[in-house]
C-alpha cells in the first residue's frame, strides 16, 4: 500500500502506578528524521525508542511527544544529611564563642539548614518500565502507520486521476501528428503557387520539404517514452510502500519529455496540450513529495 508522510499516532497506557502517553505526528522530509520529546527519566531508552519506531516508517520528519505521570508517593524518599547537620551545630558553637552571642538553634531551625533534608527518587525498575513504554510506542506506531496508509491510497486515487488525464493529452498529441503534417504540406504548395504563379510545382521537392519539417517536429519518441513512464508509475503506485523516490525520479523523467515535446512542437495546438501535460506533471511531482 502507498503510505503518505504525513501522519499521527496516538497511544496511552495506564495502570494503577502510572500513565503514559505517546504521540506521533510526521510532515514530509527527504529521509528519516526524529524530533523525541520526552522527561529526562526516558533518556536512556532513545535508542530502544528510534528503533522501535523504525518498525513504521521510512521517511519523514517525525515528532515524538512522550508523557509520563507517576501515581505513587513511594518512589521519593527524605533523606537526613547528618554530617552536614553537625557541621551546622559547630559553626553555630564556634560563632557563639567568637562573637559572644547567644545560640539559639533549635531542631526546627537546623531542619531548615539548605541539605540538611533533601528528598530523594528511588531508582526505576527500568525493564518494566521499557516494556510499559514499549507498548505504548508500538500502539501509537500502528494507529501513525494507519493513518499514513487511509491518506495513501487517497494520495493513489488523486495520482491515478492525473496520470490517466495524461496518458490523454499524450494520445491527443500523436493523434495530431499527422495533421500537422498534411496542414504544412498544404501551406507550402500555397506559398510555392504564389511564388511561382502559373508554373509547374514540383511534388519531389514539395515531398522533400515536408520529409525535413517532419523530422523537425517529429515527436515519436518522446510520446513513446512519456506514454512509459505513466504506465511505470501506474505500476508503482499498485506495487505498494517505499516507491517515493523512485516515482519523483519517474516524474522528472516525464518533465524532461513533456519539455522536449513543447520545444518541437509547430503547431498551436499541440503546444497548448503540451502545456496541459506540463501542467499535470507539476501536480503530479508536488503530490509525489508527500509519499514516503
Amino acid at each position: 500500500m502507498i503510505k503518505s508522510m504525513t501522519g499521527f499516532g496516538r497511544a496511552e497506557l495506564q495502570d494503577a502506578d502510572k500513565k503514559i502517553t505517546v504521540e506521533i505526528k510526521s510532515v514530509n522530509h527527504r529521509y528519516l528524521d526524529f524530533n523525541i520529546k520526552m522527561p529526562k527519566k526516558f533518556s536512556f531508552f532513545e535508542a530502544g525508542i528510534r528503533t522501535v519506531l523504525k518498525n513504521y516508517m521510512q521517511r519523514g520528519k517525525i515528532d515524538v511527544f512522550i508523557a509520563y505521570e507517576d501515581f505513587t508517593q513511594t518512589k521519593v524518599s527524605l533523606k537526613y544529611n547528618e554530617e552536614l547537620a553537625r557541621q551546622y551545630m559547630d559553626y553555630c558553637a564556634q560563632m557563639e564563642k567568637q562573637f559572644l552571642l547567644v545560640n539559639d538553634m533549635t531542631v526546627g531551625r537546623l531542619a531548615r539548614c539548605p541539605e540538611v533534608f533533601t528528598m530523594e527518587e528511588q531508582p526505576v525498575d527500568e525493564e518494566e518500565l521499557w516494556i510499559s513504554l514499549e507498548k505504548a510506542l508500538r500502539t501509537a506506531g500502528e494507529n501513525f502507520a494507519e493513518s499514513r496508509t487511509r491518506e495513501g491510497e487517497s494520495l493513489r486515487t488523486d495520482l491515478v486521476g492525473k496520470l490517466e488525464r495524461m496518458d490523454a493529452d499524450v494520445d491527443q498529441i500523436v493523434s495530431r501528428s499527422p495533421g500537422i503534417l498534411e496542414e504544412y504540406k498544404e501551406r507550402l504548395k500555397q506559398r510555392t503557387r504564389e511564388l511561382l504563379e502559373d508554373a509547374q510545382i514540383e511534388e519531389s521537392r514539395i515531398a522533400a520539404e515536408v520529409v525535413l519539417f517532419a523530422d523537425k517536429i517529429c515527436t515519436d519518441e518522446e510520446t513513446v517514452r512519456l506514454k512509459s513512464h505513466i504506465t511505470n508509475m501506474k505500476q508503482a503506485l499498485t506495487d505498494g510502500n517505499g516507491v517515493g523516490r523512485k516515482l519523483d525520479f519517474i516524474a522528472q523523467e516525464m518533465n524532461r519529455e513533456a519539455n522536449t515535446i513543447l520545444s518541437k512542437a509547430n503547431d498551436l495546438a499541440t503546444s497548448e496540450i503540451a502545456i496541459e501535460l506540463k501542467t499535470e506533471i507539476e501536480k503530479v511531482r508536488e503530490q509525489i513529495q508527500n509519499i514516503e
